[in-house]
């Protein structure tokens, strides 16, 4: 079964881009946990909203709690594995939208890479911090949508190749355009810019792991 974008359930708040036997593809509100966190105040999830309506139903990646959009999630053990190793093989396409500060990229629309090594920031966990000698090897492509002159910002999209925690996050900053409403990586001025972090999944294509079948789901931004 495959719903619409527009399906929601008014008991959980959950909506989904994609439901069938084996997967589901869920739009994950900014500000809402992927899996639940320590501590009784941090147990509202999506994973458990999840579960309310699709019992049984198993996270297989995650959004940073403050980034919106689409999260791929299992409905049997089978299917997590297999789409665990095809995440793990890079085999399924992330695609985000962002807005950053200042005017990145110029007229055209190609594609860069942002090609620099991440590594915890052990005394300010949970940041992480550009680290040429102790960092994971980490890859961000990204071109330019559009530029807002007077807000002094740029659209763009993003590709993480790597996955490493707050890649986008720590990347887009390290090139000096932190996304608008970071509040961990961008200065005060960004972080008022907007009530939350303009960062957005918004696309995602893999190979179904049971039919074989190309499964691409988008949604839309709403900043």
């Amino acid at each position: 079964m495959t719903l619409p974008e527009s399906a929601e359930a008014a008991d959980t708040g959950v909506q989904a881009a994609h439901a069938d036997a084996d997967l589901l593809v869920l739009h994950k509100p900014p500000g809402l946990l992927c899996v639940p966190g320590r501590g009784p105040g941090k147990q509202d999830c999506l994973s458990a909203r999840a579960q309310l309506r699709w019992p049984g139903a198993l996270i297989v990646h995650r959004l940073d709690q403050a980034t919106s959009g689409l999260v791929l999630m299992a409905r049997h053990l089978d299917a997590q594995r297999r789409l665990g190793h095809a995440f793990a093989g890079r085999q399924v396409l992330k695609r985000y939208q962002a807005v950053v500060q200042g005017q990145l990229g110029g007229e055209d629309s190609a594609w860069h890479d942002i090609d620099l090594p991440i590594a915890a920031d052990w005394a300010r966990r949970p940041l992480r911090v550009i680290d040429h000698a102790l960092g994971k090897p980490s890859l961000t492509r990204w071109r330019m949508l559009t530029h807002d002159a007077a807000a002094r910002t740029t659209r763009i999209e993003l590709e993480p190749v790597t996955g490493r925690t707050h890649q986008l996050r720590v990347h887009l900053a390290a090139i000096g355009h932190p996304i608008v409403g970071d509040a961990l990586y961008a200065d005060a001025a960004t972080q008022e810019q907007a009530p939350r972090l303009l960062l957005h999944a918004s696309h995602l294509a893999f190979t179904h792991p049971m039919t074989g079948d190309l499964l691409t789901l988008e949604w839309a931004a709403d900043f």
